[in-house]
């Protein structure tokens, strides 16, 4: 299959979901290229920015385990050239 180079947003608004979080990103850290995390401490959330390359179908199982996480949302734009 043909990979793809792309972005995913991710925001938490229960930090107390991290460990969940981490685990999945874990379960897909081939697909991960980079990460940065941000803490928004006054707002009491976190705000994570993924650069990914893979098949579209390992983006979106991880893209889909993280948005069937309450009080997790995602965002995810992915190259168009395979």
């Amino acid at each position: 299959m043909n990979r793809r180079i792309g972005v995913v947003g991710i925001v938490i608004e229960d930090r107390n979901k991290a460990p969940e979080i981490n685990h999945i990103l874990s379960q897909y850290s081939d697909i991960i290229i980079g990460r940065m995390g941000i803490p928004h401490k006054e707002r009491a959330l976190s705000v994570i920015s993924l650069i990914v390359e893979g098949t579209n179908d390992e983006i979106g199982a991880m893209t889909g385990k993280l948005g069937n996480i309450k009080g997790v949302q995602v965002k995810s734009a992915l190259s168009t050239k395979y």
